[in-house]
Formats: C-alpha cells, structure tokens, sequence
C-alpha cells in the first residue's frame, strides 16, 4: 500500500476512535471511563475474528461478555463492558438491535475492580433523567427543518468571521440543546427551554461552571443572530460548581523523560512548549515569521482573546528547530512544484495579499503530512499538524515514560510558569510571557512551587 493510502487509512481510523470516545462522553462517563469503555470495544473486535464491526450481533455481544465472566469479571465489570458496547452500536454504528438494550449501569462508576478513579462524575440514573426530562435524551434524527435552521447558525458565524473552533463550537452546542429540547419549528424555541437544558447540564450532567457557561453563550448568539429575540435574564437556574484545580507540573527530569519518550517530530513540539510556554494552539498555529532565531523570541499571533504577545526561543533548542525548518521548506517546495503550496490565512489577509499564501514566511512551522481541502474555499492547502495528533503523542508519551500524573500539553505550559518563578524570576515577568490579563491568574502557580513564596519549612522537617 502507498504511503498516502496508508496515512489516509490511519487518520480515518484515528477519527472514527475520537468520535467512539465522544459518544461516551456524551452519554455522561468521564474521560478515564471513556477510554476503558474503548478497550472493551477493541476487545469485541477480536472476538469477532474475520469479521466487521457492523457483522456483530446480540449473540456474539451475548457470548462475549460469557467468555468475561469465565474469566473471572464480576457482574458489575460485565455490565460496564455490555454499556459500552451499546453506546458504540447504538450511537456510532446505528444498529437497530442496539436500540432496545438494557443495561443496569450509571455513568460515573467504574469496573468493580476496587478502583474509584471512575467515580468522579455521580449522575442521576437514566430512569430518573426521563423521569425528569421526558425522555428527550432518546433523541433520535433532528427533524430536516430543525437541522436547516442549525445550518443557519453556522452561516451566521461565518458570515460574523467566527473562528473555525468557536463555530464549531457554537454549532455543537446548539445541535444538542436542540436535540435535548425538540422544538417542533425554530419559532417554537422558548426561554425556558434553555433554563431546562442549562439546569440539564448542571444537575444531571455534573458539567463545570466553565462549560455551563459556553453552553449559554452559545445559546444567546442563537437568540441575538438567528432567532431575532433577546434571551434576557435566565434566572431560576441552577449554576454549575465552579472548581478551582491546582495545575499538574512536572519536574524537569519528568519533562525529560517524556519527550524522550515521544516521537521526534511531537517531541520538539513539546519542548516548544516547555520551553516557550505556549499553549496548545498557539503551538500548532505558529508560524515561519514568527520564529526570530536572531533576538531568540517567538511571537505569538491572535492568542487567547485574540491578543499578541512575545515569549523567549530556548537557546538549546535553535540547531533543532533550524533543522526541522530546513526539512519543512523543502516540503514545501516540492508542494509548489506540484501546483500547491497554499497555507490558510485569514480571509482580509487573503485578499489584500493573495499571494502570501504561498510565500515561505507564512507557512506553518509545524505543517501537516498531507494536504488537505479546505472545507470552505475548496481549495488544496496543507494546514498545521492537528491537535489531537499531538495531545495524544503527549499522553502516550507520559504512559511510556511511566510519569504518575495526568499529564497533558497544558502541563507543559503550567511547568514552564513554576519552573521559572523557582529560579527567581519576577511573577509579573512571567505574567508577561504567559500573557495573561491579570496577575491573579499568574498566582495560582505560587500554589504549586516546591518552596513557595513564603519558603515555608514543614515543622516535621525540623
């Protein structure tokens, strides 16, 4: 098989595992349930031998889950299994034999196996959500004329020159609220029906006060820009508990440790991080420009609340990031020499310089392996290497490596901060590089510092 063919192949694969993994989420298990319930999946496959997952039938789901029991899984790890492989069939594949299974287990417990890391998230049970609720969670297909006038919102935000994530976010927020509320037309959208799906949220979702509130912005975009109406004042809900978590840090020897750990190309990446304290997107989007090997500085472009900032270029990392440059430009050579070449840019920026497009300095430093069509203009540009792609690198990496933390990009993000302020440097300094609005956001990492700054001694140390 050609080389395309092959990464074409595994990146379906890859998106047909992170949509499995949404469909646990959204029927209300947490992210470490979420990945058990995808080992159960793959466990089915092999079971299934020479054939598809969409071969599958209520007797091999049946025989299945005997051969776990034979194996010594009680009957509550059994039931765990048997509810993730109905969300899988019933969600993702659409079987209609899955539609009518029964399993006697809540979102938010674990396989009984004496651990309680599954258990963060208690919910109310599914006859206590249609008890509530009506039984809106089985929402079946949103009927055409609902689905038209979602497509209405995300022509509103395109035509608001939205972010693609912010639209996509949007867009998200109100299919489900649709589908929980199931209005019969758009006129039939009423206020309460939003105090009813944020209350959902809060009370039997157990979301944070962070996502309860981009819910409801999205919620108020669609009243002000599409329905005409104002949401005014949604009083009379319950509000989701805000949370306040210390950030996971790592030592340097575990930062070492993991992007040992990691492939070459996501390594680096992570090192960017580390060393610049950049986040996620800022990472992935930066740009040929914007990397000053001469003032070791990286300018960070349309950052978090659309703000511009410069952060230090980490001397240890200018030969390898010079070389890496050097590999990227000659892809990007040989995408010309084939008619292509096009990166994405903003649209005002397209058409005041249509040919920056192609010009060397605006190409991403981190590009992905294929080309790819843009999925509004049509045409066939090669855009940045995708986050999950690195999120996941990260994540494995860290199992590699056996670091006893959750680790994630931000991690790497939240060490540059702490790192530097244990080697002295001033908090506002910091706040500086992290680009933060308020040094009270910049604080949090003083919480986490291996001598804090009061250097409190424990009374046990003497």
């Amino acid at each position: 098989m050609e080389m395309g063919r092959i990464e074409e192949v595994e990146g379906a694969r890859n998106e047909f595992w992170e949509r499995t993994r949404g469909a646990f989420f959204e029927a209300g298990w947490n992210e470490d349930a979420a990945e058990r319930m995808l080992r159960w999946v793959k466990r089915f496959r092999y079971s299934l031998g020479e054939r598809k997952y969409a071969e599958g039938t209520v007797r091999d789901l049946e025989k299945f889950l005997d051969e776990a029991r034979k194996k010594g899984l009680n009957e509550r790890a059994v039931a765990f299994g048997a509810e993730a492989l109905r969300i899988f069939y019933a969600t993702v594949l659409k079987v209609d034999w899955a539609q009518g299974l029964e399993v006697k287990v809540e979102p938010g417990k674990g396989e009984a196996t004496g651990s309680s890391r599954g258990e963060a998230r208690p919910v109310l049970s599914r006859e206590a959500v249609e008890r509530r609720y009506g039984g809106r969670l089985d929402a079946g297909s949103v009927p055409e004329r609902v689905r038209a006038f979602i497509e209405e919102v995300r022509m509103a935000l395109r035509a608001g020159q939205y972010a693609a994530r912010t639209e996509e976010t949007y867009v998200g927020w109100v299919e489900r609220f649709v589908i929980f509320s199931r209005p019969r037309n758009r006129d039939a959208i009423s206020v309460e029906m939003v105090q009813e799906y944020l209350e959902y949220l809060a009370v039997v979702r157990n979301v944070s006060a962070r996502t309860q509130n981009q819910a409801l912005n999205a919620l108020v975009y669609l009243f002000r820009e599409v329905l005409d109406r104002d949401l005014g004042e949604i009083g009379g809900v319950t509000r989701a508990a805000e949370r306040r978590r210390l950030p996971v840090v790592l030592t340097r020897d575990e930062v070492r440790r993991l992007v040992a750990a990691m492939p070459e190309g996501h390594g680096l990446m992570a090192e960017l991080m580390y060393g610049t304290g950049l986040r996620l997107m800022e990472c992935v989007r930066l740009r040929v420009k914007d990397v000053d090997f001469g003032t070791l500085q990286v300018v960070v472009r349309n950052g978090k609340g659309d703000k511009d900032r410069v952060t230090t270029l980490p001397v240890s990392l200018t030969e390898r990031l010079r070389g890496h440059l050097a590999r990227v430009r000659d892809l990007h050579e040989a995408d010309l020499a084939e008619g292509h070449g096009e990166t994405w840019l903003p649209e005002a920026l397209a058409r005041k310089w249509p040919r920056a497009m192609r010009d060397w300095k605006w190409q991403y430093v981190f590009p992905s392996v294929r080309l790819a069509v843009d999925s509004k203009s049509g045409r066939v540009r090669r855009h940045h290497v995708h986050e999950n792609a690195l999120q996941r690198a990260v994540s494995e990496g860290a199992k590699r490596a056996e670091i006893p933390k959750r680790v994630s990009c931000h991690a790497l993000r939240h060490s540059f901060a702490t790192h530097l302020l244990e080697a002295g440097y001033d908090i506002r300094t910091v706040q500086e590089l992290l680009g933060h609005s308020d040094v009270s956001t910049t604080m949090i990492y003083t919480h986490v510092l291996n001598r804090p700054g009061l250097a409190v001694r424990s009374p046990l140390d003497g």
